[in-house]
């Protein structure tokens, strides 16, 4: 067990000190945006009492996950490029749906 706790915390040293460079600060706060979407989501359907996406969700949504595609680009994942190209083209695409027609009270 100790022998895997110590293997544990030299890991998480190299990815986290070793190897901090300028991309991992980047994609950490692209992380960071790209999550607070969902506190931001949170709040607004606390306080409404019900499911509610505000206007933010998308605004956090396209930064962060377009951070995190600049990110995949630069360190050449993939996963990461194939899954953010279609999530932030959907994000853009409510944004625009948003600002055509503004959604009236009870959902009109």
């Amino acid at each position: 067990m100790l022998a895997f706790s110590n293997g544990l915390v030299d890991y998480f040293y190299d990815v986290f000190v070793v190897r901090f460079d300028f991309w991992l600060a980047f994609g950490i706060v692209a992380q960071l945006l790209f999550t607070a979407r969902f506190i931001v989501q949170w709040i607004a359907s606390e306080r409404a009492g019900k499911s509610v996406i505000p206007f933010a969700f998308w605004i956090f949504s396209i930064v962060g996950g377009g951070m995190t595609l600049v990110y995949g680009f630069q360190k050449r994942e993939p996963i990461i490029i194939m899954g953010q190209i279609l999530a932030v083209t959907i994000y853009v695409r409510n944004i625009i749906l948003i600002i055509r027609k503004p959604t009236l009270p009870d959902g009109q």
